[in-house]
């Protein structure tokens, strides 16, 4: 499905350039990514949702073609940059993905205009389940330039990927990583910058802001008992059990709050199929809560 794209800007609280794309018809719907992804990243999830939904897919601070992260750089940033759409778009209902549902939660406790709030598998800490002591390995490998050995550092912490690939070496894990890496920059090489996805490579040093949400936000989880929107919790049965668990834990304590669990999907459910995702059956649920009455 092709659905027409326009761009807009908004104006964050600090006096960051917050960009978005901007597609479909009917009520509002902010779509905020996760890590090594920016807007575009959930485009064909915003296409199958742009016959019912304006979708907003807004791309975070440091990427695409928003303004930088900034040295004060935190959660109460992002917060202000998605309250600076919402406000701007006058969009009822926000989708968050990831450290975007971090985000999106935080935001829904701070911005009584959001009537319904869809959370996908956002990587909570919750009693040491993700523990962030990585940061400083990361930290190094990309102030050194190893790339490829912060992916790696970062995919590994983040438990991504099946089983098997945490058991390979770590020198053969991050030699197959620079060849993912150099294939994707000979893909995308000649594409308008615009219309395309960055490459991991492009995306890699935005790790550190991602991890610096999910410690920022540790311990957290009593907090969100202040959200009054209505909240759908979305995971994939294929998903890291950390991810499972905290969807559970947000169950408990959301005031507002069910679940579904999606047979056969993972982490990267909601991305475009270039990236391994099935945007499809989250945009049935996804339009299915939305749409009620």
């Amino acid at each position: 499905m092709t659905t027409t794209t326009t761009n807009g800007t908004v104006t964050s609280a600090d006096g960051t350039t917050i960009h978005y794309h901007r597609l479909g018809r009917g009520p509002g719907l902010v779509i905020l990514h996760g890590a090594m992804q920016t807007g575009r990243s959930q485009l064909e999830l915003a296409q199958a949702l742009a016959g019912d939904f304006t979708c907003y897919l807004p791309d975070r601070r440091g990427r695409g073609g928003s303004g930088p992260a900034g040295p004060a750089y935190g959660l109460q940033r992002e917060v202000e940059d998605l309250d600076a759409v919402l406000r701007a778009t006058g969009a009822p209902y926000a989708l968050g993905v990831s450290s975007g549902a971090i985000i999106t939660l935080h935001t829904a406790r701070v911005q009584p205009a959001l009537r319904k709030v869809v959370i996908f598998e956002p990587p909570l800490d919750v009693h040491g389940s993700h523990s962030t002591g990585w940061l400083p390995r990361l930290d190094r490998e990309l102030a050194e330039g190893r790339i490829s050995a912060a992916l790696v550092t970062g995919m590994r912490a983040g438990r991504m990927g099946p089983p098997i690939m945490r058991a390979i070496p770590r020198p053969l894990m991050e030699r197959l990583t620079s060849s993912m890496v150099k294939s994707q920059e000979r893909a995308v090489a000649g594409v308008e910058p615009a219309l395309r996805e960055p490459t991991f490579g492009e995306l890699a040093p935005t790790l550190h802001e991602d991890l610096h949400l999910v410690a920022e936000t540790a311990g957290d989880l009593e907090a969100y008992r202040s959200v009054r929107a209505e909240v759908l919790l979305v995971g994939g049965a294929r998903s890291a059990a950390y991810l499972r668990a905290a969807l559970g834990e947000l169950q408990r304590v959301l005031p507002r709050a069910r679940r579904v669990t999606l047979p056969g999907l993972d982490h990267n459910a909601t991305s475009n199929a270039a990236r391994r995702g099935r945007p499809e059956p989250v945009a049935e649920v996804v339009r299915r809560f939305l749409s009620e009455t």
